[in-house]
């Protein structure tokens, strides 16, 4: 059953069909829910408002980010996660590129089958802990060859579980483009690929989706770049006055992910009413 076009006050809002949702900062920040967003998905179940998640996420493959939702009681389709490995998977293997991995060892297994013996690809996520002078080095080594130069994500940071603010994957990506004197293929947020897969598999218009995130420029900026509206939530990795970051404001900012999906669904009924 097709969701009924969005009833908001708020125009940017009106005839929004369906909505990409970023994860973390948004749905849970540091293993927990956040408050309310477990209400705001049923919401959305019961209004038949189509969803899919995607996340740049790139230190977890995408089974285990199926497994925490599925952990904090979320029952979460694994195909409705979008991550950025799973269009580099692709992308490689319709290359039969071999991939050189700068990411943390739990991806990995999101690349199980590549090639091995073609042409090497570079690929960069978030590594954490894991990132060495050696591998980044053998990395800027194998560009300076010809190797592809794949970037997950260009995060400048993310919510850590300390409630602090850590590095994400983009200074990384930078310093290996500085070092090359290359620029990487980006195929997280806010790439336009991304987005366009996911809108895809929504089969709606773009101007009929919002992306609701707490990542001024890789959520709001790339998905409204992408023609889709841009909903920015004030959790996670959010500080005070960011949206004045963009060219173009916001189509809204909500408090959070609730109150973001009482906006597309022009509902302000109590929960379960």
């Amino acid at each position: 059953m097709a969701a009924a076009p969005a009833s908001s006050g708020n125009t940017k809002l009106s005839g929004i069909e369906g909505l990409l949702i970023d994860l973390d900062g948004v749905v849970s920040i540091g293993g927990a829910l956040v408050q309310g967003s477990a209400e705001a998905l049923r919401r959305l179940e019961r209004s038949h408002m189509p969803y899919r998640f995607i996340t740049n996420t790139t230190r977890r493959p995408r089974r285990q980010v199926a497994a925490d939702l599925a952990a904090l009681g979320l029952a979460v389709d694994m195909a409705h996660i979008f991550t950025p490995a799973a269009l580099v998977r692709a992308y490689c293997l319709e290359r039969n590129l071999s991939p050189f991995l700068v990411t943390h060892p739990d991806l990995r297994e999101d690349f199980e089958g590549l090639s091995t013996g073609g042409r090497e690809a570079v690929i960069v996520g978030d590594a954490g802990p894991f990132f060495t002078y050696a591998q980044m080095n053998t990395a800027f080594r194998k560009l300076m060859h010809g190797a592809d130069f794949l970037a997950l994500a260009t995060n400048r940071a993310f919510q850590d579980q300390d409630g602090d603010l850590s590095l994400d994957a983009g200074p990384f990506v930078a310093a290996l483009e500085f070092a090359s004197r290359r620029k990487a293929s980006v195929y997280g947020k806010p790439a336009r690929d991304f987005f366009d897969a996911a809108v895809a598999a929504l089969r709606l218009a773009p101007h009929r989706i919002a992306m609701i995130g707490d990542d001024v420029e890789a959520d709001v900026g790339g998905a409204m770049a992408a023609g889709l509206a841009g909903i920015l939530v004030r959790t996670g990795k959010y500080r005070t006055g960011q949206e004045a970051a963009l060219a173009i404001a916001p189509s809204f900012v909500a408090d959070d992910l609730s109150a973001a999906v009482v906006a597309v669904l022009g509902d302000t009924r109590q929960p379960g009413l």
